[in-house]
């Protein structure tokens, strides 16, 4: 005859490795040290694009540069720019009822978050203002687009959603707009 052992004595007979909530207990705090080395290794691997070291030094040079967006204010600066894929080509156009010969201007496209994908750019426009010039393949993404004098008297900035936004017009404020010091 078999003996019959009820089922709670059966369940205390087996090894703890051998039950299910041990193993559910232990799952928890399993996944917490997963994701917790996941993390460290995202942050020992990833470099930190947007941390700026000298941000006093940055901070002062704000003054700076709202004097030169007043002088563009003041030559009421504005400029056009068009991208295109299939030529590579960069092509834009620097109107200002001011007639001045703008000698060659810096355009710099700042990738949002990645700086050693900014692009640096010195263009010299005809005497219309227009300018084109050789671009490899322009990123999906967001670009802050900066163009100057060369001799860095004015500025004018913008930010560049490209391929959403096909062209980006940068217009110096008016007057009444202009930035206060």
């Amino acid at each position: 005859m078999a003996q019959v052992i009820p089922i709670d004595q059966q369940a205390r007979s087996l090894p703890w490795y051998r039950h299910r909530w041990p193993w559910l207990l232990m799952l928890g705090p399993f996944l917490v040290i997963v994701a917790g080395s996941y993390t460290m290794w995202l942050a020992y691997t990833r470099q930190d694009a947007l941390v700026v070291g000298d941000y006093y030094k940055q901070g002062k040079a704000i003054n700076q540069d709202l004097r030169r967006d007043r002088v563009a204010t003041a030559l009421k600066l504005d400029v056009a720019l068009r991208y295109d894929p299939e030529q590579g080509e960069l092509m834009g156009r620097l109107d200002s009822p001011v007639k001045a010969q703008p000698g060659r201007l810096l355009l710099h496209l700042a990738h949002a978050t990645l700086p050693e994908k900014d692009v640096q750019l010195v263009v010299q426009p005809d005497a219309d203002g227009a300018f084109t010039v050789a671009l490899p393949m322009l990123e999906r993404s967001r670009w802050l687009v900066q163009v100057e004098s060369e001799k860095r008297d004015w500025r004018l900035d913008g930010v560049w959603n490209w391929p959403a936004e096909r062209e980006i017009q940068l217009r110096a404020d008016t007057p009444s707009n202009a930035p206060a010091e």
